[in-house]
This record gives structure tokens, sequence and C-alpha cells, in this order.
């Protein structure tokens, strides 16, 4: 699939996220909290649309990078804790939390570690298969890690309002099993994602 024939599914996907921008920022009960929740949608699919012709990404990518961007709106919505069907797995496997912010910290590995691993190929950064899932690896930990300091000083400036965006539901290793799930996203795109984005790599145009 060529930069052009991508044009016409990216007008799709940023007008359903649009849509779905518009109806999770009326609906929320937490306005303040949903900003900061969808912020990186706000700042990533101008980025996205701006390059798209420059700079064109594979059609995984942008899939994968679409439905990040509804996890975050709708968490962003109801706020993490509370997403309705987070209860419905939190009852369904026992589960002493609502688990949809793992959802959302599982996509903060998944879509870096692949944005990552297309930019350092395309670039020519670096070879070999083994280094390349180890820094990619590394540059998903390192957005994990930055994003959960974002949380750590948003807590220090709102106090107990910073509760909704930090979502740790009274648990104490919340940070660290937030770095463990982008960990494990990381290493989903590097052990599953990899030969098909290898495919689409080769098909991009230059």
């Amino acid at each position: 699939m060529n930069a052009s024939a991508l044009n016409p599914y990216l007008k799709i996907g940023t007008l359903l996220l649009l849509v779905i921008l518009v109806y999770t920022g009326m609906l929320t009960g937490d306005r303040a909290t949903w900003l900061m929740e969808v912020t990186p949608v706000i700042i990533i699919v101008p980025l996205l649309l701006a390059t798209h012709r420059r700079y064109p990404l594979t059609p995984l990518l942008y899939t994968l990078i679409f439905f990040h961007a509804i996890i975050l709106m709708v968490g962003g919505m109801y706020t993490y804790a509370k997403v309705p069907i987070g209860f419905e797995v939190q009852e369904m496997f026992n589960l002493s939390r609502n688990p949809y912010d793992k959802l959302g910290h599982f996509f903060q590995g998944l879509v870096p570690a692949l944005a990552a691993r297309e930019i350092l190929l395309r670039g020519g950064y670096v070879n070999g298969r083994k280094m390349t899932g180890f820094l990619v690896c590394c540059i998903a930990l390192a957005i994990s890690a930055t994003y959960e300091l974002i949380e750590w000083w948003a807590a220090l400036a709102m106090g107990q309002g910073a509760d909704d965006f930090l979502g740790t539901q009274g648990d104490p290793w919340d940070t660290q099993s937030d770095m463990f799930c982008a960990l494990l996203g990381a290493l989903t795109t590097v052990l599953l994602l990899s030969r098909y984005h290898q495919r689409q790599l080769a098909r991009l145009p230059g």
C-alpha cells in the first residue's frame, strides 16, 4: 500500500477520532482529567496528518495508533479506574481492581516500540535483529518511565485532585506494574509483529 492509497484511510480514521474526542469531551464528568488524558491524541494526530505525505508510516502503525487513541479517550472520559468494561473484566477474572489502565499501558509499550522500530530501520540507524529489538524495548520503557514522571509531577501539582489521573486504585505497585505492561507491549512488537511489520516497511515508497 503506497502513501496515496493511505490518504482515504487516514481521513476516515481522523474523522472517527475527532467524533470520539468531541463525544468523550462532552460526556466526561471531569474535564480537567479528560484533557490531560487526551493531550497525546491532540498532539500526535495533527502531527501525523502534517507528515503523512513526506513521511508516511506503515498501515500497521497507523492502525495501532488509532486504537491507542481510542483507549486514551475512553479512559479520559470515565477516568481509567471507572471504565465500565474494566469492571466486567475485573469481575470475570476476580481481580482486585479495574484493569483498564493496564490495557492503556500495554499499548503505551506496543505503539512506541513499533514507531521506534520503524524510525530506526528506515533511517538505517541500527543493524541486526537482536540489537533492533533491544533498542526498541529500551525506547518504549523510557517513554513509559517519562509518563510515570509526568503523573508524579501532576500528583504534586494537583494534590488529591490527581487521583483520577493517576488511577492507582490504592495499589502501591501501580507504577511498576504500569511499566511492566509497557514492557509486555514492547515485547509483543518485537516477538509477534516484527515480521509482518518488516513486510509493510518493504512496501513503503523510497
